[in-house]
Order: C-alpha cells, then sequence, then structure tokens
C-alpha cells in the first residue's frame, strides 16, 4: 500500500471556510475514483498550506492520478506547485478492532 502526502501553498489570507468550499469541489471525483482506497483532507491556516493524504494500492495507481494534469488543476485552482511525497506504508493501527496489521 502506497501512502502520498500532497502539500500545497494555499492563496494568501484564505480561511478555512474558502478551502473547505474549493475541497467539496473536488471530493466527488475522489468519490468516483475505483483505485483510491481512502483520501483526507487538510489545512493548515498558519503555515498557509493545504493539500491531501491519499492511500492507494500501487505506487502506479497514484502516479495514474497525480500527473499532469493533477498538478495542472492544482496550479491553476491554488495558484502553486503542488508537492508529492509518496511513501510505502507498513503497517495499520486499527483502533477499532484493537488490532494492527501489517500491509
Amino acid at each position: 500500500m502506497i501512502a502520498e502526502i500532497v502539500m500545497f501553498d494555499l492563496p494568501r489570507g484564505i480561511d478555512r471556510a474558502a478551502v473547505l468550499e474549493l475541497y467539496r469541489q473536488s471530493a466527488a471525483v475522489w468519490l468516483g475514483n475505483h483505485e483510491l482506497i481512502e483520501k483526507f483532507y487538510f489545512f493548515d491556516e498558519a503555515e498557509g498550506l493545504g493539500g491531501g493524504i491519499y492511500f492507494w494500492p500501487s505506487r502506479e495507481a497514484a502516479a495514474r492520478w497525480h500527473g499532469n494534469d493533477y498538478r495542472s488543476m492544482i496550479r491553476s485552482r491554488y495558484g502553486s506547485e503542488p508537492r508529492i511525497h509518496v511513501l510505502e506504508a507498513l503497517m495499520r493501527v486499527d483502533v477499532i478492532s484493537a488490532r494492527t496489521v501489517d500491509l
């Protein structure tokens, strides 16, 4: 499994409500993505950062969805270049079932 952290600079002075509205506009695309396991959007007002944390079954799936078209969309929507960090997820802590799972 692949964990991918995407960060980008947000427009100056944008607030939580405005960022949330932008995120809601893109959520439908991700809901329809059969390769995406899970996604979390995040916002750091103090640093002016936005982005997402994605979980994919493979590096190939991550690369398919975060290629040039995705990068262009981020530049157009937020005015900055995305910074993408791809990591191998090794283990999951499942608090609800009180167990760990090696990936």
